[in-house]
């Protein structure tokens, strides 16, 4: 079956790179639409692993094993993509003089 496979270094690496590149992307012009869309892609791929998961045969445990990682990768990639969003959101929200409801990040670092 064809699946992003994160456990691959190749592609986990490239897709860190579209990641940071995406980051510096809106963190300059300000936009958080850019991690939006890429929290959106993420979470999609994340379905689909999914899918594949449960549809997968379970005698072909090496291919039960790969697909685990890779969600567990994905989850990764979905929590950085939603800070990340929160992030720029709150950068955006200052810079139009935006009010927000939830002031962004402020209930993550007082949960740490």
């Amino acid at each position: 079956m064809l699946m992003i496979n994160f456990t691959n270094m190749g592609t986990l690496t490239l897709a860190l790179v579209l990641y940071l590149l995406v980051l510096m992307l809106a963190k300059e012009t300000k936009k958080s639409i850019f991690p939006g869309i890429m929290l959106v892609v993420f979470l999609v791929i994340l379905v689909i692993h999914s899918v594949l998961l449960s549809l997968a045969d379970p005698t072909q445990e090496e291919y039960l094993q790969s697909i685990t990682k890779t969600i567990a990768v994905d989850l990764v990639f979905v929590f950085l993509s939603f800070i990340t969003y929160l992030w720029i959101d709150e950068i955006e929200s200052k810079l139009k003089k935006k009010k927000t409801i939830n002031a962004g990040l402020d209930w993550f670092w007082k949960k740490i």
